[in-house]
């Protein structure tokens, strides 16, 4: 009797291990096809996650933030994790900007800046960024040397890097900024581009004192954009180019927008010393003092 019960534990015992290893090996596939899984989605996340290690020059990380440059990425169309704006392809890694800059040389007349024989400024009717109505030539180009672009804020191409070198030009140009250098963005697209949309724009560039973004009545920025020579039928079109200039001096040029900061300065510091030239040139000479 006691032997029969001892045989039939055993056997339940058998039953029972033989049920688990079974169950071990339906699981073992399914565990192995998770982990399989699990590490393809880790790649794919690490290919499209934007590094926020420095690597200048990496051809494996062709796509950078024109706000922070050291966001890069090797997948089109990842997005700054800093301020949300699209990667674009690094100068260094795109064949497509040397081919825009080329063909931006080649409508400059060879070079990366044009010179303007004359040019008018309407003392056109804006309002600023943060709601001010003011009059274009006399309160923001007058007696200033000044840096001009072109924006809207829906654009999601060429204007970010367009704010992000003005970002750059107005970290640069440090305490000059607001007081002998001024920067400003008109948008041309007035109809959407409210102050309350161009202040949240301007925000993301940590837009400072001396750097004014423009909106208006859709015809009023229309007259100011065609005397500024920069009208466009489709906003998406408009140009990428950067008027500098100052108004006492007579001098103005246009200049290749997305070029680097450094050429930029360039220009401004041009249009600064002939401005400083020309005011020189009209103080009246002192009378010389006759010896006794």
């Amino acid at each position: 009797m006691l032997k029969r019960m001892r045989n039939e534990r055993a056997a339940r015992a058998a039953r029972a291990l033989t049920k688990l290893l079974l169950a071990a090996l339906i699981l073992l596939p399914t565990h192995a096809a998770l982990d399989a899984s699990a590490q393809r989605r880790a790649k794919k996340t690490a290919r499209q996650t934007p590094s926020a290690k420095p690597s200048t020059g990496d051809p494996s990380h062709p796509y950078a933030c024109p706000m922070h440059p050291e966001v890069t990425s090797k997948t089109a169309g990842a997005k700054c994790p800093k301020c949300g704006m699209n990667l674009t392809k690094r100068d260094g890694a795109a064949s497509s900007s040397a081919s825009d800059e080329g063909m931006m040389s080649s409508a400059l007349g060879g070079g990366t800046n044009e010179s303007v024989a004359s040019l008018t400024i309407p003392d056109t009717v804006v309002y600023d960024q943060d709601g001010r109505r003011l009059n274009f030539h006399r309160d923001l180009v007058k007696g200033k040397t000044v840096a001009i672009n072109f924006i809207f804020t829906t654009c999601t191409t060429i204007c970010p890097p367009l704010a992000a070198t003005f970002a750059r030009v107005q970290q640069e140009l440090g305490e000059r900024a607001g007081k002998e250098v001024s920067l400003i963005s008109i948008s041309v697209d007035p109809v959407t581009d409210t102050p309350e949309r161009l202040k949240e724009f301007a925000g993301k560039f940590k837009a400072g004192p001396g750097w004014t973004f423009v909106t208006g009545g859709e015809p009023e920025i229309d007259a100011l954009l065609t005397a500024l020579g920069a009208a466009s039928p489709d906003k998406n079109d408009h140009t990428p180019l950067v008027l500098v200039g100052n108004e006492a001096a007579g001098k103005w040029t246009r200049t290749y927008g997305l070029a680097p900061p450094s050429a930029i300065l360039k220009v401004i510091d041009e249009a600064a010393s002939a401005a400083e030239a020309a005011s020189a040139a009209d103080l009246p000479t002192a009378p010389s003092r006759r010896r006794r």
